[in-house]
């Protein structure tokens, strides 16, 4: 019997490295690395469901998609800029959040929790075009459900700055 989102997922929400992306901010706007992380591990599970993936299958898409963004560095940040700063050119679009954040997360990932082969592909290869092509049905509905949450997520962003800006303009009566 497939197990509910909250028992596939529980070991992965109660770590506290885990934990610890609720103080990551993600997308702008109010939203954070583990409510982004959740969204899109709740996709998952529902697409996975909806397109009738084998139960261990799900289970696997639902993990994945939880750890996708698992990299553990803030690439906002002034040290990781001067990092990217020291390539130029191709090296350093090579080097850059969008491109390299997929492999790192599978990494760290892997060392915390059990992870088999297909589970760290979908990760490395959620950020497709920019990241290897997906190559399992798996990768394709976690990188399907990363771009859905991330357009939610941008748009409640841009929302979110856009009555920030309008407050500032127009003043209240």
């Amino acid at each position: 019997m497939l197990q509910s989102f909250s028992q596939v997922t529980e070991d992965i929400l109660c770590h506290p490295k885990f934990q610890a992306l609720r103080y990551s901010e993600h997308h702008g706007g109010e939203n954070t690395l583990f409510d982004h992380s959740v969204d899109t591990a709740k996709c998952a599970y529902r697409l996975a469901k909806r397109f009738r993936l084998k139960e261990e299958r799900i289970e696997a898409v639902t993990r994945a998609a939880l750890l996708h963004d698992f990299f553990c560095y803030d690439w906002r940040s002034p040290s990781h800029q001067r990092y990217v700063r020291r390539y130029a050119g191709l090296q350093r679009l090579r080097r850059m959040h969008a491109f390299t954040h997929g492999a790192l997360a599978a990494r760290r990932a892997s060392r915390l929790f059990p992870m088999d082969e297909r589970q760290r592909a979908a990760i490395k290869s959620h950020m497709f075009p920019l990241a290897p092509l997906p190559r399992s049905s798996e990768a394709w509905i976690l990188t399907l459900a990363d771009k859905i949450v991330a357009s939610r997520e941008m748009s409640a962003a841009v929302g979110y700055h856009m009555r920030r800006w309008y407050h500032k303009v127009v003043p209240a009566h």
